[in-house]
């Protein structure tokens, strides 16, 4: 199982939309086996996909409990390859509670749990919240590769060189194995201050971008209301095909 963390310390930069749309085409058109791990308090991937709820155990669930039963907490999405396991409000308190409790390791613990069910799913897609947090420092350290959606406005690097940072510390640190990929530039609109802001993140940053953008689109906000990835509620908005055109470099950079 291949895991991928989406994050960025900035909000409204499409990783939700990014990893439901990875999730979906991996799973769709190249028949991937995929497992999603909310790891956003909000839930908006859980809410996605239908599966949101109090009455439901939680990523919460797998920061805090040791013994946690994978099966009570992964969930079947309508999509027949892909499961998800949800997260709520409850991830605020679980990691405040990682936080105080010194009786095992504090960073591994979402690691050693998705590596009792490696052998079920082709890839791991991590939905992360825009923070620095041990719920983060987990997805990190349980993920193979990072994925950076940055969307080009004169906020948009607010906060890349702390990520960046953050990265090459687990990576030093805690997991060895972690890849950097690049930086995903969403809501691309074609102006030239977006050319020049992708030129800045390619020369000061010391990151990869990736050749695919993906155009800005009012169906992606509709698609969002009715609950669907934009691939399915719109395949002709350029959203759509752009995420295709991506997940394909994005497997293109795995065997290269």
């Amino acid at each position: 199982m291949k895991t991928v963390s989406i994050i960025n310390l900035k909000g409204g930069v499409a990783k939700t939309l990014t990893t439901i749309s990875m999730a979906h085409i991996l799973s769709e058109t190249y028949g991937k086996r995929v497992l999603v791990v909310d790891n956003d308090k909000q839930g908006n991937t859980s809410k996605t996909f239908g599966i949101h709820s109090y009455d439901r155990k939680s990523v919460a669930d797998l920061m805090l409990d040791r013994n946690a039963n994978l099966d009570e907490i992964i969930q079947h999405t309508r999509y027949p390859r892909i499961d998800a396991i949800q997260a709520n409000m409850m991830l605020l308190t679980a990691n405040r509670q990682v936080l105080m409790d010194s009786s095992r390791p504090q960073q591994t613990r979402l690691r050693a749990a998705l590596r009792k069910v490696s052998s079920q799913y082709d890839y791991c897609l991590i939905d992360n919240a825009p923070d620095i947090n041990i719920s983060i420092i987990n997805a990190l350290v349980a993920s193979d590769e990072v994925i950076i959606p940055v969307k080009i406005d004169p906020y948009a690097f607010d906060g890349l060189r702390e990520l960046k940072e953050q990265i090459d510390v687990t990576r030093e640190e805690l997991n060895p194995d972690l890849h950097l990929l690049g930086c995903l530039i969403t809501c691309f609109q074609h102006v030239d201050g977006e050319r020049q802001g992708e030129e800045w993140l390619r020369k000061n940053l010391n990151c990869p971008v990736f050749t695919t953008h993906i155009r800005y689109s009012g169906k992606v906000v509709e698609s969002s209301f009715a609950g669907l990835p934009i691939a399915e509620y719109s395949k002709r908005s350029g959203a759509a095909h752009d995420y295709s055109d991506f997940v394909s470099e994005y497997l293109q950079s795995e065997r290269g």
